[in-house]
């Protein structure tokens, strides 16, 4: 969606939040993309919701491009991770399994590593390689955005990192007309991809296209409203829940819009007159606004959040609504809309508290002794024979009568919490969401939808079921307390080791680079992995103090630890004794790959994959336990850790030395990250050779593989892949030869080198591309190399 400038900061100045326009949202940059620029939080801030998603700082708007896949919902939205108010646009990116437990994961798109206007869009998961980008194990996912055209955007290792198509292409075009916020669905019927655009030509509206490939584009047709402002949203419900009988739902954020209509792959026609989705605002800023649905859900159900602009905390502006799963219903006045809180919300219940049939009379408090913070409420009234002129709940009350707000049916204007409601068959019923900061009210059969932002007062947490001038039958009451969603995943930490982790001393938190703990003395850091014999592996760094470890089968009475010591030695040890150590220099700020093999009683310590190990040693003390790191006297970060993993497969010797840059090891790979050239040296010093391997040159510039090498690396052979269109084989000071053809960043790339005396020859899947001669150098290390950015690389092998 579009935010105008000018109107934010009227908002934000006559709110007195700001005494001056806030500063631009700062870019990015290839060499730290994806980044992670949150501060620390418990997600206990005063009216941080407790169940809602907000980001974890900075400010959000809408909702963008949602899906399932494989296993985790993915959640886009518009963000500034860099202030509280709308600034330049980056997509935010959140995930979980469940709709409820969301975790914040690292930026999905920057401005300045991403191309165009990374505004308000869709995505979709390319499940049958339809774009031929795929090169991995990963289907292609897709982002659309952009103004005044759309752009894609990409990611083949999961949504973990995203490429920009054909360097910003515009797949759809627009010309002299303002267009923004693509929406882009599957039409089984006629097998096209349909994109739904909103185009200001004149008047508000949408355009219709169709496509093959999720990459070309074809005009169909244009639908015209006045209620069709921004954001549209497209999807398919069964009315009634008959498959059968099924209408196309057209949404668009003003006033939260929609109309049900028939659609044939090209062109929407309404049948319905115009709805609202919910009743909250339907302006930018409200507490409803630009909502959005996820595709792909597993249960074929079509679930839907939006943004609530009102929610503003001291580290973030903006959270969504509750995740609702959409409905088509059939009343009295034809086929309306209906939403729902989706069933995962159970998870969050407890504490359950029930009422039975009884009159409720003005002065009287059945939920009197009950105080909570979170929670929801349930309730039936039959208004048959009712006097009361209104009666409901008053939520957070206080011991002098006052309360933070009111949920109240008015009898006389047929009306709850101001927005018109019928009752159904003479009964009145309502769901009501409590949060910290957020009130969602569903009734009238999931019809009737009101979200609202309310400061809901933490130290005032009674509740009152009351009625006002005269009686009314409460039909049955439920209540539950809601548990804090938060905190349940990692943000920054990978591997394959189970959470929830549990903190022993010292204080934990996400950055960009792992999960980074500081502590003094000895704090541990452990998963809920338990295991007996075991590969166990992962990267370790002493940001500055003096060890940062694995550990490993931890117990109530201690536990094996593996260290670098930043005094000169790695080090095996348990509580009482040190079994082993190895000396050798450690530096704090570099990154170290530990791996342990224990069996039965025997444990042995590989360093930076070296070939043989650094420790083998025996001790009985602890037969098995849990999985977790360790820091010892200072700060240390950890990344990366695996058990029983495959780990990067290659046959060159170790141990591996870095020169420049950072080299991490995440699942089968090996990863560098680093301005200008960085480069990781094996051990193999071979003179005459085939060397290959797989390189993906992810958000840099290049990725190569590296021959015949002195040991710091200022003198080498290296053969690489330029996003920029060419394949190199290059030396300090010369490009011996180059071969023209397309790099696609994220793509994944077989090189192979074979050198023979001064007979130099580069391929490239298979092919070869390069044959040149050089005498410069004729034997050294063999190695991989990253250009300003990061690249990954696999399957390094000498043959």
């Amino acid at each position: 969606m579009k935010i105008l400038r000018s109107a934010v900061a009227v908002v934000l100045l006559a709110a007195g939040m700001f005494a001056s326009a806030a500063p631009p949202a700062l870019a990015g940059d290839l060499t730290d993309y994806p980044e992670f620029p949150y501060p620390p939080t418990n997600y206990d801030e005063p009216f941080r919701g407790q169940f809602h998603f907000s980001p974890r700082a900075g400010w959000m708007n809408d909702p963008n491009g949602s899906f399932y896949y494989r296993g985790r919902y993915h959640l886009f939205y518009q963000h500034n991770p860099h202030g509280l108010a709308w600034a330049t646009m980056h997509w935010g990116h959140a995930v979980s399994t469940d709709l409820v437990h969301w975790t914040q994961k690292p930026i999905a798109l920057e401005p300045g590593v991403h191309a165009g206007d990374l505004w308000s869009g869709n995505g979709i998961v390319d499940t049958n390689n339809v774009t031929g980008l795929k090169s991995g194990t990963d289907d292609p996912i897709l982002l659309f955005s952009g103004t005044g055209g759309v752009t894609v955007h990409y990611s083949l290792d999961g949504a973990r990192t995203f490429q920009t198509y054909g360097g910003g292409r515009e797949v759809v075009d627009t010309p002299g007309v303002e267009s923004r916020d693509p929406k882009v669905f599957w039409h089984a019927p006629s097998r096209r991809y349909v994109m739904v655009l909103y185009v200001k030509d004149g008047r508000d509206g949408a355009n219709f296209y169709t496509s093959t490939d999720l990459l070309h584009w074809e005009f169909r047709s244009r639908f015209v409203a006045d209620w069709m402002f921004e954001c549209p949203d497209m999807y398919q419900l069964p009315v009634d829940g008959n498959p059968a009988n099924t209408r196309w739902v057209l949404s668009a954020a003003r006033d939260n819009s929609y109309v049900l209509g028939d659609f044939d792959g090209t062109t929407f026609t309404p049948t319905s007159p115009v709805g609202r989705e919910d009743f909250g605002g339907g302006y930018a800023e409200s507490p409803f606004y630009a909502s959005q649905t996820f595709t792909g859900d597993p249960a074929g159900r079509v679930v839907q959040t939006a943004w609530q602009g009102g929610n503003r905390g001291g580290t973030w502006t903006g959270n969504l609504t509750f995740p609702a799963q959409l409905g088509l219903r059939t009343f009295p006045d034809g086929v309306r809309l209906t939403r729902e809180p989706v069933g995962e919300l159970a998870s969050l219940r407890r504490d359950p508290f029930s009422l039975g049939a009884q009159t409720l009379r003005p002065g009287t408090n059945p939920l009197s002794g009950l105080r909570a913070d979170t929670y929801e409420l349930t309730a039936e009234f039959d208004v048959n024979g009712a006097t009361a002129a209104k009666f409901g709940f008053r939520l957070h009350t206080r011991a002098n009568g006052g309360y933070d707000r009111e949920v109240a049916y008015d009898r006389a204007a047929g009306t709850l919490y101001g927005a018109p409601l019928a009752p159904v068959n003479g009964r009145v019923r309502m769901r009501v969401l409590v949060d910290r900061g957020q009130l969602e009210i569903f009734a009238g059969d999931g019809r009737f939808s009101f979200s609202d932002n309310v400061y809901f007062d933490s130290a005032s947490q009674g509740i009152s079921l009351f009625t006002e001038g005269g009686d009314v039958r409460l039909v049955s009451l439920g209540f539950n307390r809601l548990d804090k969603a938060w905190g349940t995943g990692q943000s920054t930490l990978d591997g394959n080791l189970a959470g929830p982790w549990t903190a022993s001393n010292g204080t934990w938190t996400d950055t960009a680079a792992g999960k980074q703990g500081t502590a003094a003395g000895d704090a541990f850091y452990l998963s809920s992995s338990s295991a007996a014999d075991f590969s166990y592996e992962g990267d370790v760094r002493v940001d500055n103090g003096v060890a940062a470890a694995l550990s490993f089968r931890a117990g109530p009475s201690g536990q094996y630890t593996v260290n670098v010591d930043t005094t000169g030695v790695v080090k095996l040890w348990r509580p009482g004794r040190d079994i082993a150590s190895y000396a050798t220099p450690v530096s704090a700020g570099r990154t170290y790959h530990l791996k342990v093999v224990a069996a039965g009683s025997r444990f042995q310590v590989f360093l930076d994959r070296s070939a043989l190990p650094v420790i083998d040693a025996t001790d009985t003390a602890y037969p098995s336990g849990r999985l977790g790191v360790n820091l010892f006297n200072g700060q240390a970060t950890f990344n990366n850790l695996q058990v029983n993993a495959t780990g990067l497969a290659t046959n060159l010797a170790g141990p591996w030395r870095p020169v420049n840059g950072t080299w991490t090891y995440p699942g089968s790979g090996l990863q560098s990250r680093g301005g200008g050239d960085t480069f990781y040296l094996s051990s193999s010093t071979p003179t005459d050779f085939t060397y290959e391997g797989d390189l993906t040159p992810l958000s840099g510039v290049a990725a190569g593989l590296v021959f015949r090498a002195n040991a710091d690396g200022t003198q080498h052979y290296t053969a690489n892949i330029d996003v920029g269109g060419v394949v190199k084989l290059w030396r300090p000071g010369l490009d011996i030869a180059t071969y023209r053809t397309t790099i696609e960043p994220g793509r994944t790339y077989h090189l192979g080198v074979t050198a023979r005396g001064a007979d130099l020859r580069v391929s490239l899947d298979g092919t070869q591309v390069i044959a040149a001669t050089d005498s410069t150098y004729s034997s050294g290390r063999l190695g991989v190399n990253g250009f300003h950015g990061t690249a990954l690389f696999r399957n390094l092998q000498l043959r």
